[in-house]
């Protein structure tokens, strides 16, 4: 008998997300990419503050608000230089942010998402057991199959998982933002 391993991974996506919207200048539904640029505009005393896409076919841009007539005094300082800087830190948090997109009511590009899988913390020891515990924290909210992340993480094919899962020799468990695969020897 040997002691249960746990190690956690975290979702990490490598660029902001596309978007699907109507393009003006192609006609039809197409991708846009973040330009990693924002318009800040002052009209009167209220402020907007946009993030910019870019069709990726014709280059006709779409704002995605992010503040809409919004007094200036209730934008932090600092924020609100990081907009005027094109900070892209800044515009990678709002282009990877679920919660923008519905605000703005876009669709976001769910075949165009690149992540990566970023080791969070060293190995944990559990118990006795012959189990096997992989973790994978999904903070963004990326809309991925449990059984896609089990092979990527495994090294498997889908259909190997599958087996595993069948025999009984593999549980995957989603639960709100994570995923725990559990490696079970028979």
């Amino acid at each position: 008998m040997s002691y249960v391993r746990k190690i956690e991974y975290r979702i990490i996506p490598d660029k902001s997300f596309n978007i699907i919207y109507s393009c003006s200048g192609c006609g039809c539904k197409t991708s846009f990419q973040n330009t990693n640029r924002f318009r800040v505009n002052a009209n009167g005393n209220k402020l907007d503050i946009w993030l910019i896409y870019q069709c990726s076919r014709c280059k006709h841009t779409k704002n995605l608000a992010i503040y809409e007539r919004q007094n200036p005094a209730k934008i932090p300082k600092e924020k609100y230089q990081l907009f005027l800087a094109n900070d892209e830190r800044l515009a990678m948090e709002y282009g990877t942010n679920y919660a923008f997109f519905r605000k703005n009511q876009v669709e976001v590009d769910g075949e165009s998402i690149c992540y990566h899988y970023e080791k969070e913390m060293k190995e944990q020891f559990l118990g006795l057991s012959y189990d096997g515990k992989i973790q994978i924290n999904n903070p963004y909210g990326l809309k991925l199959r449990p059984e896609k992340v089990a092979a990527e993480m495994l090294q498997m094919s889908r259909s190997q998982i599958k087996k595993l899962l069948q025999e009984e020799q593999l549980r995957i468990i989603s639960i709100d933002k994570s995923i725990e695969i559990t490696l079970c020897k028979v």
